[in-house]
């Protein structure tokens, strides 16, 4: 449904201050009557089309916050960087000692900077906005008259919503039926047992946890099914109000600790070498002001500048490439997340299977087919099925069967939870009498029957072994009774099995053999049956593993179950809270472990992994608990997400060695040369105009070609090693400035502008050319060819470089024009700097690698900590650009 345009301000305050919204509290202590009522809807009808939209345009979208790109905000957030203030403070101090020139150039330089910046994080959020428009949830609303799904944005106070198993609750809600009902509210109260719902009123005053005749926004339903009308929407719900006040910013994940470590050091070594220059500055009897302002330079030369915009246009260009792939990722920062993917658990249906399952035949304890056992089962199934599918396997029953068995009137249901496994209706037939039908799992079903009969067992196995998903049913007579609970469903007598087929996917061989290529391991955990699983591997060409049942989970300890889970390939018949802690274990010493699902019963397993990933067709809660959303739910489609995830943090890795090594070179020369020479060896305005220009050449890093052996396995931070490469090849930069020193100092009897002038040209030229060294492990452009635009970018940085000591320009940046021998001479010196950085990086990465023990153990605090305080924090609230 499209959104009614807004209303005029004046007209849209007259028309809300029409409409009636009640606060959970006050819905919940009046009658359910009274509240549909005030209201102005009705329990039967709803709210027509034209009501809805009226009220839509007036109150607004039912969302708590939207993620809508703001210029505004992105360009202010610039300047808020301790590196833009610091060339803020340069400026001004330039300016106010008379170097105008120096400040002129310095706020072109900090303009240009701020507006990459910007330039590049806008492109980064418009995005995220597109991905999250890609993202809907919806549920099912009574709109005049009839039921039918509606994005949850448009919801109004006064719509009748269905509520069922798997249900996030879209809005605060008074309860107007409740079938054994129970809901999630720890996100609101903390409390980690479901709360038992009922359409009774309540005492007013009463605490939020005690509110048993209201649904609260961002809750999840774990038992029964009821409906509610809508009280409150958006920030007017209670938890509306909590989630509008705790701000935007989202958990650090490993990627963004990582970088927040690499500024740390790079900080750490800017302090260090600016107190050294300022103190030989002092020692020397130059001016405070002028050390001072060369301190400044050096700290912010030292610090790449753009690597903000780098990350940012790396992450939005793989955004946008898995958008082409149909994979959809709520937060940037996830990408990077799924290239460290270790292990993947995967549920089955959907993913290894087709997802479409039909029903083949209803059989009776003997085996044999018999149409009786289809019929009892059809009585299970919630008649409203044609407007709200439920469980596919319900959808595939009705959809064969057609309808209900005439003659029987439904007069009671207990919903199917995932603690009881079954599902139970009290149904009136032809003859009036009363019948209790019950569904659900075989152990289940077989368990809650008095009477099995001998051949059942047989004819379960063989049907497990066929490979089809079995659903038993099982009847009592019900004389007497009105309604039905729980400890109804006991006494019963077994009808016969129910029938399902879901055949495995073509390519899902294929899909497993490419995860396993990347270095990630894949294991399922069903609800189905073991042997039905262990069929499914056998038919897609898969080498036997073992499996694990949930019982068998129950009986060791953590230690044990992590042993075990080495081994096991397969969990069948796992809870929830199995699935759960089974991430957990696999978690252990440091393992990437992702989680594939998109049921209820996945939230909790979606919120223990590294990386949750659901479908476009889950559930609201597995969506919301989710960082990456897959289009299509295939094995194939994450694989592309895995490998885009480790290419990004490849490119990204080249940038952060390079800058390592150049800069510490280049700053240290700086240093070095400022104790023995009577003049600055460069002015401020030069180091900051080196530095912006090599990095801008930098910010085609993102179209870099990768090495597939980048790609192979998981790659993590390494402070230690970026440390020791910023140690060896910083060095070995330095090395060449002072050959540059010597040449100009000693051949060419440079004064400070011919010295300036050449020191400038070759630093460009060596710290940006190095790239193509850094970038990879091979011999380059033989063995691995950069892509197109780094190259480009880098040979025109280069160029320009070259060109300005020779342009108009020069005298305004404080250059002379080299002489031509002295550009033979550099051409000499990048080609020995170039052949040297590769010599000495094949025995460097030999000894530097991080063994596959030390690499998966390293890293995981700050994973472990974003998934605790999301777990604590986060909520499935709905979101305005959905």
């Amino acid at each position: 449904m499209t959104a009614p345009p807004a209303l005029p301000a004046a007209e849209r305050g007259q028309v809300a201050a029409r409409i009636t919204v009640l606060s959970a509290a006050s819905a919940a202590a009046m009658p359910a009557e009274a509240v549909v009522s005030a209201l102005g809807t009705s329990a039967d009808y709803g709210l027509s089309t034209a009501e809805a939209a009226r009220r839509r345009a007036a109150v607004g979208a039912n969302a708590v916050r939207d993620h809508r790109a703001r210029p505004l905000a992105l360009l202010i957030r610039q300047f808020s960087s301790p590196l833009l203030i610091l060339l803020i403070i340069t400026a001004a101090l330039s300016y106010v000692l008379g170097q105008r020139t120096d400040a002129v150039i310095i706020g072109l330089i900090l303009a240009a900077s701020a507006g990459l910046g910007f330039a590049n994080e806008y492109r980064a959020e418009r995005a995220a906005e597109a991905l999250h428009e890609g993202v809907q949830h919806t549920v099912v609303v009574l709109r005049d008259g009839k039921p039918g799904r509606l994005p949850v944005t448009d919801l109004v106070p006064g719509d009748v919503v269905r509520l069922r198993l798997g249900t996030v609750v879209p809005a605060d809600m008074r309860l107007l039926t409740a079938t054994a009902l129970e809901a999630d509210e720890s996100v609101l109260t903390g409390e980690s047992l479901p709360a038992e719902k009922a359409t009774a009123a309540v005492a007013a005053g009463t605490a939020l946890g005690d509110l048993a005749s209201v649904a609260l926004m961002g809750t999840v339903v774990r038992a029964g099914e009821g409906t509610g009308v809508v009280v409150a929407t958006g920030s007017r719900a209670e938890f509306g109000r909590i989630a509008a006040g705790l701000g935007t910013r989202q958990p650090e994940t490993d990627f963004q600790a990582g970088l927040r470590r690499f500024s740390v050091l790079l900080l750490r070594v800017a302090i260090v070498l600016s107190v050294f220059i300022v103190i030989i500055s002092l020692l020397l009897r130059r001016s405070l002001i002028e050390s001072l302002l060369f301190a400044l330079a050096i700290a912010v030369g030292i610090t790449p500048q753009l690597l903000p915009a780098v990350v940012s246009t790396s992450l939005a260009t793989g955004s946008r490439r898995l958008a082409r792939r149909k994979v959809l990722v709520k937060r940037l920062v996830a990408i990077e997340d799924l290239g460290d993917l270790d292990i993947l658990v995967t549920d089955k249906t959907g993913t290894l299977t087709e997802g479409r399952i039909t029903f083949t035949s209803s059989v009776n304890p003997a085996g044999g087919d018999d149409g009786h056992v289809r019929d009892l089962g059809l009585l299970a199934v919630d008649p409203g099925q044609e407007d709200d599918p439920g469980n596919p396997l319900d959808s595939a029953l009705w959809q064969a069967a057609g309808g209900w068995p005439a003659g029987y009137t439904r007069l009671a249901s207990l919903p199917f939870d995932h603690e009881r496994r079954m599902a139970s209706t009290l149904v009136s037939g032809p003859d009036g009498q009363r019948l209790l039908v019950t569904k659900g799992a075989p152990e289940a079903v077989l368990a809650a029957c008095s009477d099995v009969p001998a051949a059942a067992r047989s004819t379960l196995d063989e049907l497990f072994a066929g490979g089809g998903r079995i659903v038993a049913v099982a009847s009592r007579d019900a004389s007497g009774l009105t309604a039905i609970a729980p400890a109804d469903e006991s006494g019963l007598t077994l009808a016969g099995f129910l029938v399902f087929l879901d055949p495995p996917k073509p390519s899902t061989r294929e899909s497993l053999m490419r995860l396993n290529d990347l270095g990630v391991q894949v294991k399922i955990a069903t609800g189905d049956n073991a042997t039905v699983a262990q069929k499914l591997y056998a038919d897609i060409g898969m080498p036997a593993t073992r499996a694990m049942t949930g019982p068998e989970l129950d009986q060791l300890s953590d230690d044990q179950l992590r042993a075990a889970a080495a081994q096991a390939g397969i969990f069948a018949r796992v809870s929830p809270e199995q699935k759960a802690r089974l991430i957990r274990v696999l978690r252990h010493e440091g393992r990437a472990v992702g989680f594939l699902g998109d049921g209820v019963n996945d939230a909790l397993a979606l919120h223990a992994a590294d990386v949750g990933i659901s479908v476009q067709g889950a559930t609201d809660v597995a969506k919301d608990a989710a960082d990456v959303i897959l289009l299509e739910k295939s094995l194939d489609v994450l694989a592309d997400g895995v490998n885009e995830g480790r290419r990004i943090f490849a490119n990204t890795i080249k940038y952060v060695l390079m800058g390592t090594a150049s800069n510490f070179g280049n700053i240290f020369s700086a240093a070095a040369a400022s104790a023995i020479l009577a003049f600055l060896p460069l002015l401020p305005s030069q180091i900051l105009l080196n530095n912006l220009l090599y990095d801008s050449s930098q910010l085609a890093i993102p179209t870099d070609r990768v090495d597939p052996e980048q790609l192979a396995a998981p790659s993590h931070w390494n402070i230690g090693m970026i440390e020791r490469f910023m140690l060896v090849f910083g060095p070995l930069s330095s090395l060449f400035d002072f050959i540059t020193f010597g040449t100009l100092l000693g051949g060419l009897h440079a004064g400070p502008e011919l010295f300036r002038s050449g020191w400038f040209v070759e630093s460009l030229a060596t710290q940006t050319l190095v790239i193509f060294a850094v970038r990879t492990r091979r011999v380059p452009f033989l063995r691995s060819r950069p892509s197109w635009q780094l190259a480009s970018a880098a040979l025109v940085v280069v160029a320009i470089g070259v060109v300005l000591p020779l342009s108009p320009l020069a005298g305004v940046l404080g250059f002379v024009a080299p002489p031509a021998s002295f550009y033979l001479v550099l051409a000499g010196l990048v080609v020995v700097y170039l052949a040297l950085v590769e010599v000495a990086k094949k025995p460097f990465y030999q000894h530097s690698g991080p063994s596959t023990a030390q690499r998966i153990r390293r890293g995981r605090t700050h994973r472990i900590q974003r998934r605790a305080a999301r777990f604590s924090t986060a909520a499935p609230v709905p979101q305005a650009v959905h």
